[in-house]
């Protein structure tokens, strides 16, 4: 039996052998293990792309663009990991794309990347830190890095074109640094290398110093590249302003377009001296409550007739608090229109307290009660505003009254008088779009937006969503037929 299957395999071999090859039929398939690398690059760049390019520095320059979320990197990567496990060559592949953009949310990521650079250069291998153009730290409180490991990652990545520090480093400000390479001054200056390519940089102060004493040097080695600047600060200088703009250097940075500032009255004086021929956009959270000081005004004097975009981050109600409690109270009010006379647009919080002086007004900030050239009205937290004065004012869920107050706040930007030029008022919540547009939304969040809409319609003001897309009455009607409530 066993000869019979043996003779049956062999002459089944043979016919097999004997079959000429011209019955094989060629795919161009077949061919793609050998394109050229460039095209496998191509091919892998376009698999992994986020929808909005993190290492393109014109998407953020306006305060009004969506930040990258942790999620949508999360997302992006677990793509680029699992290409990465095909094949040893879409390994190699994707070195590049793995470590272009680098989030930390821990204080363990960074202590991880620090060790792997370092094996790296010890086994004499290829860095992946030449591959890391971004680099984003934004940590939880008690999860912040060590000074240690983020100086280990930025001495092997001297290709960073964008570097983001979000209070994320775990810095000591009353004992002297062990290690001399992670003083502030040091991690500071290992970011201005004679071959720096930096354009987008967002610094955290951890010293009790005034911010520019040991940035100037490192903005003056940056500045021909850098157009995006984002500076905070973690205490509040004790010098005073004008002594120390006084000795402070003047930075010239020459393609700076935008500039957000966390910072103290301090620091506002010595910027007012800083040349930015080109800077548009200004972001402004004081620290300090400096809205009243020197330092706020000499800025907005040297620097207001440029501004075409501002931001005005401390909600109004902490401000009207804190005017309250001066003394002695301000004589007259901030003269922040006469000081941005070409302002286009303006972000505001949706945290805005009625105004006892003049009950029939609420202003989108206190410091901006109306401008005439002002075209577009940005708020911010419209969902947290909705979400507290629900809770507030427990009612029927059909029942839109715990918004009236929002709902005269947001009708006041359409007086004439205070904003003659308005063309455009956007809700920047990705949250309030969806509480407005999920699935199962409240009659009452519907009720709301569709009497906005109305009153807008009337200013001929158009109703723009986080994403800058027109709010029409037919969506909000077919949001509504679709959860089974009528608008």
């Amino acid at each position: 039996m066993s000869s019979r299957v043996s003779h049956l395999f062999y002459h089944r071999r043979n016919t097999l052998c004997d079959t000429p090859r011209t019955s094989f039929i060629h795919s161009p398939a077949l061919d793609l293990p050998y394109l050229p690398t460039e095209i496998w690059l191509m091919i892998l760049r376009e698999a992994t792309t986020m929808n909005s390019d993190p290492l393109d520095i014109s998407l953020g320059l306006s305060f009004l663009e969506t930040p990258c979320e942790v999620a949508d990197y999360h997302a992006s990567m677990k793509i680029k990991q699992d290409l990465s496990l095909v094949s040893k060559a879409w390994n190699r592949y994707m070195q590049e794309y793995l470590y272009e953009f680098v989030w930390i949310s821990r204080a363990s990521q960074a202590k991880s990347l620090a060790l792997t650079l370092l094996t790296q250069f010890i086994q004499a291998k290829p860095s992946s830190g030449h591959y890391i153009r971004r680099l984003h730290m934004e940590t939880p409180v008690l999860m912040r890095c060590a000074t240690d490991d983020i100086r280990t990652i930025l001495d092997y990545a001297p290709h960073l074109v964008i570097y983001s520090d979000h209070h994320s480093v775990r810095c000591t400000r009353y004992s002297e640094f062990i290690d001399v390479r992670c003083s502030p001054e040091q991690m500071v200056s290992v970011l201005a290398n004679s071959n720096s390519k930096l354009r987008r940089l967002s610094l955290t102060n951890y010293s009790d110093d005034p911010f520019p004493k040991h940035v100037s040097p490192l903005l003056r080695r940056t500045a021909a590249n850098l157009e995006y600047l984002e500076l905070s600060s973690s205490s509040i200088p004790l010098v005073s302003g004008h002594l120390f703009a006084s000795k402070s250097p003047i930075v010239s940075l020459p393609v700076l377009q935008s500039l957000k500032l966390t910072l103290d009255n301090t620091t506002f004086a010595v910027l007012a001296a800083w040349d930015m021929p080109n800077l548009k956009n200004v972001s402004v959270v004081s620290s300090d409550f400096g809205y009243a000081g020197p330092g706020f005004a000499y800025f907005f004097a040297a620097h207001g007739k440029k501004l075409h975009q501002l931001e005005l981050g401390h909600s109004s109600s902490l401000v009207v608090e804190h005017y309250l409690s001066l003394r002695p109270r301000p004589i007259q009010q901030i003269p922040l229109a006469e000081w941005c006379p070409n302002l286009k647009e303006f972000i505001c919080s949706a945290d805005a307290e009625w105004n006892w002086q003049n009950p029939d007004w609420i202003a989108p900030h206190v410091l901006l009660p109306g401008h005439k050239s002002l075209e577009f009205i940005g708020i911010r937290d419209i969902d947290k505003r909705l979400m507290d004065d629900a809770s507030a004012f427990p009612a029927d869920v059909e029942d839109d009254a715990p918004f009236f107050p929002l709902a005269e706040q947001i009708s006041s930007l359409l007086f004439n008088n205070a904003f003659p030029s308005l063309r455009y008022i956007r809700d920047l919540s990705r949250a309030s779009h969806s509480m407005r547009g999920g699935q199962r939304p409240e009659t009452r969040i519907l009720k709301f937006w569709a009497k906005i809409l109305a009153r807008c319609g009337e200013r001929q003001v158009w109703l723009e969503d986080f994403r800058g897309v027109n709010v029409t009455v037919r969506d909000l009607k077919r949001v509504g037929l679709g959860a089974g409530c009528l608008v």
